[in-house]
């Protein structure tokens, strides 16, 4: 990780779950966790599209059994349902009037070739060749960079308000926080922006009023920014919002996903894949990986890079970054990671149990810093079994 400035100002972004391309990313997802409930070696690779009362969805999918289970009219409903859980029943977009398209086919034979081995031997092969990160700091309780952790909790306390309550709010809504550090920690919240879509009827008063209440409920653990530095709505106006203002797509929002910017991306997205594509699986084992190493106490933050090759089933490469002063407990942690984890597509999916419908309630507000539920098997990958192991042997 490159060195910083002690004093500096970082900003991230986050986007609600009626942002038109988290509409893609949970349509996605909800397909994903509908080929995983019927067969758990589902492979499937969807990308949605959401315009004016549209919805496209295309890509490839592999059904092992239960074929006759999964249709285009199950779909359908699945997209529908999806679109009138996150509220959306305007006039320009309404889970009733859409208009869908499905493009859905099977996965080529090329890929399967590579991927589907015999997975008895742990032989299943990387779905694509790529880089993935994971990374990890002590900013925050969950171990995430505080911009992005506190840009999240304003939208979901914004989006529990609005299913609570009849309110003025629409589903589509932004937020923006920065942060000032001193000595590489965060000190104070120096500006806030949140764009929510709301009613016609709404004044901009009444709007900034809740949001600013919103704001205050969300992150008590810290002192506001003056009113002059909270932002909202500043083109005062957004009535028209979701897919019906601006076109979504599946994967746009892959720095919302993950870091918030404060650390790397290998670029490929999440939501729409199974285990087998490592943009979604090994991105998931990194963060499990550099969170248990900065859970241990061992560092303040950690960075770990995981490479593949299409059809070769353990990485090419493992890069660990940790702060400056254990830099020679770097060989040493990587030794660690290869005698005790796998890292084929197989052995990840084993260890953080994959192969589950656990996906749709990933793709908003972010995939890393949430709650492992080991009741429902979400979030596997944000426990931190494995930090006694750091610990214990660094």
């Amino acid at each position: 990780m490159n060195k910083l400035p002690e004093d500096f100002i970082f900003t991230s972004e986050s986007v609600s779950e009626g942002h038109p391309d988290k509409v893609c990313d949970q349509i996605s997802d909800a397909i994903v966790d509908l080929y995983m409930t019927h067969d758990e070696n589902s492979r499937v690779a969807c990308e949605t599209l959401a315009t004016t009362n549209r919805i496209v969805v295309a890509g490839e999918v592999n059904l092992k059994k239960n074929q006759d289970n999964i249709n285009n009219n199950l779909i359908e409903e699945v997209i529908r349902n999806k679109v009138k859980q996150i509220g959306y029943e305007q006039e320009g977009f309404h889970w009733k009037n859409l208009q869908v398209q499905n493009f859905l086919h099977n996965q080529s034979s090329d890929i399967a070739q590579g991927v589907d081995r015999d997975e008895s031997s742990n032989l299943v092969g990387a779905g694509d060749q790529g880089i993935m990160f994971g990374y990890a700091c002590n900013e925050t309780k969950n171990l995430m960079p505080a911009p992005i952790d506190l840009s999240h909790k304003i939208l979901k306390n914004l989006a529990n308000f609005r299913h609570n309550n009849d309110s003025f709010f629409g589903p589509d809504s932004k937020s923006q926080v920065s942060v000032l550090y001193k000595n590489n920690k965060p000190h104070e919240i120096t500006s806030i922006v949140v764009s929510s879509q709301h009613d016609e009827s709404a004044s901009n008063q009444e709007i900034r009023n809740k949001i600013i209440e919103i704001i205050e409920e969300a992150i008590p653990e810290y002192s506001l920014p003056s009113k002059d530095k909270i932002l909202t709505n500043p083109t005062g106006r957004f009535v028209i919002g979701g897919p019906d203002g601006d076109a979504g797509l599946t994967g746009r929002k892959i720095i919302v996903d993950t870091y918030g910017g404060a650390a790397p991306h290998g670029g490929g997205a999440f939501s729409g894949k199974d285990y087998t594509k490592v943009d979604r699986s090994a991105a998931y084992m990194a963060r499990y990986l550099a969170k248990n190493i900065v859970a241990s106490e061992l560092t303040s933050k950690c960075l770990i890079q995981l490479s593949y090759a299409i059809g070769i089933a353990e990485p090419i490469s493992i890069f660990v970054e940790v702060d400056k002063e254990f830099n020679s407990q770097k060989a040493k942690i990587i030794e660690l990671i290869k005698s005790n984890f796998d890292l084929s597509p197989s052995g990840i999916k084993n260890f953080l149990k994959l192969d589950q419908p656990i996906y749709e309630v990933t793709s908003s507000y972010g995939h890393f810093g949430r709650d492992f539920n080991s009741e429902k098997g979400t979030f596997s990958w944000e426990s931190t079994s494995s930090k006694e192991l750091f610990k214990e042997n660094l």
